[in-house]
């Protein structure tokens, strides 16, 4: 468990904004700016925050889909930026990607057995017979019936069109897997059945994820650890037990009272996080999320916080804590 599978260091990812004719670059939008993360073998690291904070963009720098500004990503001891194309496409086979939308994530067109089977028919050399008995295998894994190969997505719920999407993912057999927003797009029924489903998988295969969601109660449930991103940066991050317990940055406690639970009685006892999240383009001066704190004091304007070690895991970016102490 202490092997570390995933090591992003000061990673930045900087889109350029263009203006006027001939264009030029005149801003940069700050999607991803200085996040580090260590995430340990057969973990689950939740990545949570508001639209627009950067998650997306973080897991595609990872994935290579976008160059990054600068940083790096150290996956199985592989600098992943450094890799050539050969390189690259061997890394593939071993991290892989749940999309949101199971509907428009699997080709509309094509069977099932192609859908799951297309990984397998670009990475490795497997007769007819063969490719067609391992996606009636992978199927099986996800509670699939064989009778599905010759159905099309429509065909199927969005529970049961997700579970397709996780055996493509699993196909090549992938060490470390991204789960995007996984749930988003399916009933309250199907998410918990999908999300048994994940658990069950990682056990089993010893996987390693990420889970991006926006949805507290997902995270809660499947995450090892979380880490909260606003405006670009991780603002707190520590084992999810821990957090939950004791939220330690505004932003953080924020997120956690606008989210109703067993506990709630009415829709009164319901705190609203105020104002809209910053422009990437134009982030406010010292701490982030000054603008939109409740307790931010003067310093919050001018300085940007440094991380605060609240215990041998737990951290976070806040200018009213203090080691070993919370305000």
């Amino acid at each position: 468990m202490n092997q570390s599978v995933l090591a992003i260091k000061n990673l930045i990812k900087y889109f350029p904004v263009y203006h006027g004719f001939p264009s030029r670059i005149t801003d940069w939008i700050k999607a991803v700016d200085g996040v580090t993360l260590n995430i340990k073998k057969g973990e689950t690291l939740g990545v949570v925050g508001e639209s627009g904070c950067g998650k997306s963009t973080l897991v595609n720098t990872i994935l290579r889909l976008e160059k990054p500004t600068s940083g790096e990503v150290i996956l199985e001891g592989k600098y992943v930026f450094n890799l050539n194309k050969k390189d690259m496409l061997q890394l593939r086979k071993k991290i892989q990607i749940v999309f949101q939308d199971p509907f428009w994530s699997l080709n509309p067109r094509w069977l099932v057995k192609d859908i799951v089977g297309e990984p397998l028919r670009v990475h490795l050399k497997l007769s007819s017979g063969q490719l067609l008995s391992k996606v009636e295998k992978l199927l099986g894994m996800v509670g699939i019936p064989k009778i599905a190969l010759y159905k099309y997505p429509h065909e199927f719920s969005g529970g049961e069109r997700q579970r397709i999407a996780i055996a493509r993912a699993l196909a090549l057999e992938p060490n470390f897997v991204i789960l995007d927003e996984p749930t988003s797009s399916i009933d309250v029924f199907s998410q918990e059945k999908v999300l048994d489903l994940l658990k069950k998988l990682k056990e089993e295969f010893n996987l390693t994820y990420i889970l991006i969601s926006h949805d507290l109660s997902v995270v809660k449930f499947m995450a090892d650890k979380i880490a909260i991103m606003y405006l670009g940066r991780i603002v707190e991050y520590g084992p999810t037990k821990e957090v939950f317990k004791s939220p330690a940055h505004p932003y953080t406690n924020a997120l956690f009272k606008a989210i109703p639970d067993a506990k709630t009685n009415d829709i009164s006892s319901i705190i609203a996080l105020e104002g809209e999240v910053p422009s990437a383009i134009n982030i406010p001066l010292g701490c982030r999320f000054h603008t939109r704190c409740p307790v931010a004091t003067e310093i919050c304007h001018k300085e940007e916080p440094q991380v605060i070690h609240l215990s041998k895991e737990h951290e976070a970016v806040c200018f009213l804590l203090n080691q070993g102490e919370r305000s």
